[in-house]
């Protein structure tokens, strides 16, 4: 009998929830967790072949991979956020429809391994930026036109970092479930 049910693995974590007040030790925290990521991630997937990454996580689920290829996809889109608000003033970005990416042959075919090399780099990359800024520079923001929302890059910081472990949770628990 499985230990987890479907449900449960689709909400890995829960949903996120940042805090009140995000003060600069929570960020510092949240940064570790996001520059950890990749090596937690390589951890789990030792070992795994192309047979099991083929699976997908929990009923009508994305497959293993798919999930791998959307956190390099999805992270590359956060490292591009982060860039356009230092550098821009609270520019509105770009949504894309994560579920047709995660459909495209690419996150379909190609080795999951793939895409945790590129995390690797991303992530060093954006924790070098992420561990530059001011406590002023988590207070820049971006309009999400999708959710007609302006978000801060101190509340990014945190969905990311849950973002990252929350698919990793939906791994572990499957692999768990298959004992």
């Amino acid at each position: 009998m499985p230990k987890y049910t479907d449900a449960e693995i689709a909400k890995a974590d829960g949903p996120f929830e940042a805090p009140a007040e995000i003060s600069f030790a929570y960020l510092q925290e949240k940064i570790a967790v996001i520059e950890q990521f990749p090596a937690d991630l390589e951890r789990v997937m030792q070992g795994l072949d192309d047979a099991i990454l083929s699976q997908p996580y929990r009923a009508g689920g994305w497959q293993l991979k798919q999930v791998i290829h959307h956190v390099a996809d999805s992270h590359m889109q956060a490292f591009s956020r982060f860039k356009l608000s230092l550098t821009e003033t609270n520019p509105t970005i770009k949504p894309y429809i994560q579920n047709a990416w995660a459909d495209t042959t690419d996150s379909l075919l190609a080795d999951a391994h793939l895409s945790l090399a590129i995390l690797k780099p991303l992530h060093q990359r954006w924790v070098i930026l992420m561990r530059s800024m001011q406590a002023a520079d988590f207070h820049k923001t971006y309009i999400h036109p999708e959710y007609n929302k302006t978000f801060t890059l101190a509340h990014v910081t945190g969905l990311y970092a849950w973002h990252g472990h929350h698919h990793l949770k939906q791994i572990e628990m499957y692999l768990e479930n298959r004992g």
